[in-house]
Protein backbone atom coordinates (compact mmCIF):
# COMPACT_ATOMS: atom_id res chain seq x y z
CA UNK A 1 0.00 0.00 0.00
CA UNK A 2 1.39 3.37 -0.95
CA UNK A 3 0.97 6.37 1.29
CA UNK A 4 -0.19 9.49 -0.49
CA UNK A 5 0.36 12.64 1.59
CA UNK A 6 -2.27 14.59 -0.36
CA UNK A 7 -5.12 12.25 0.63
CA UNK A 8 -7.03 12.65 3.88
CA UNK A 9 -6.61 9.76 6.28
CA UNK A 10 -8.22 9.07 9.63
CA UNK A 11 -5.47 9.04 12.21
CA UNK A 12 -5.32 6.80 15.26
CA UNK A 13 -3.04 6.84 18.28
CA UNK A 14 -1.94 4.12 20.64
CA UNK A 15 -3.22 4.29 24.20
CA UNK A 16 -0.88 3.88 27.16
CA UNK A 17 -2.26 0.34 27.51
CA UNK A 18 -1.33 -0.46 23.90
CA UNK A 19 2.17 0.94 24.36
CA UNK A 20 2.53 -1.24 27.45
CA UNK A 21 1.42 -4.27 25.43
CA UNK A 22 4.06 -3.49 22.78
CA UNK A 23 6.71 -3.18 25.49
CA UNK A 24 5.63 -6.49 27.04
CA UNK A 25 5.83 -8.14 23.62
CA UNK A 26 9.32 -6.72 23.14
CA UNK A 27 10.40 -7.99 26.55
CA UNK A 28 8.97 -11.44 25.82
CA UNK A 29 10.76 -11.49 22.48
CA UNK A 30 14.12 -10.46 23.92
CA UNK A 31 14.02 -12.69 27.01
CA UNK A 32 12.97 -15.79 25.10
CA UNK A 33 14.90 -14.98 21.92
CA UNK A 34 11.80 -15.28 19.73
CA UNK A 35 10.54 -13.24 16.81
CA UNK A 36 8.31 -10.36 17.89
CA UNK A 37 6.41 -10.18 14.59
CA UNK A 38 3.94 -13.03 15.30
CA UNK A 39 3.17 -11.50 18.70
CA UNK A 40 2.45 -8.08 17.19
CA UNK A 41 0.46 -9.55 14.29
CA UNK A 42 -1.71 -11.40 16.81
CA UNK A 43 -2.78 -8.22 18.57
CA UNK A 44 -6.50 -7.46 18.35
CA UNK A 45 -7.02 -3.69 18.55
CA UNK A 46 -10.07 -1.71 19.61
CA UNK A 47 -10.52 2.03 19.07
CA UNK A 48 -11.51 3.79 22.33
CA UNK A 49 -11.58 7.37 23.57
CA UNK A 50 -8.09 6.84 25.02
CA UNK A 51 -6.78 5.57 21.67
CA UNK A 52 -6.20 2.07 20.37
CA UNK A 53 -6.13 -0.64 23.03
CA UNK A 54 -4.94 -4.24 22.71
CA UNK A 55 -7.79 -6.54 23.71
CA UNK A 56 -5.47 -9.55 24.00
CA UNK A 57 -2.21 -8.22 25.51
CA UNK A 58 0.70 -10.55 26.28
CA UNK A 59 0.66 -12.12 29.71
CA UNK A 60 3.37 -11.68 32.31
CA UNK A 61 5.29 -14.85 33.06
CA UNK A 62 6.71 -15.23 36.54
CA UNK A 63 9.65 -17.59 36.85
CA UNK A 64 9.76 -17.94 40.63
CA UNK A 65 7.33 -19.42 43.12
CA UNK A 66 6.58 -16.19 44.99
CA UNK A 67 2.97 -15.12 45.25
CA UNK A 68 2.04 -11.94 43.35
CA UNK A 69 1.04 -9.21 45.78
CA UNK A 70 -1.41 -6.36 45.27
CA UNK A 71 1.57 -3.97 45.23
CA UNK A 72 3.16 -5.99 42.41
CA UNK A 73 -0.02 -5.53 40.36
CA UNK A 74 -0.10 -1.80 41.10
CA UNK A 75 3.53 -1.49 40.01
CA UNK A 76 2.72 -3.14 36.67
CA UNK A 77 0.23 -0.45 35.68
CA UNK A 78 2.21 2.59 36.80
Amino acid sequence: MEFNETENYDTLKLSNQALGAVMMALQESLLNEIDIVPILKGFVLANTEEGLVVTNPPTVRISNEQQITEQDLLNMVE
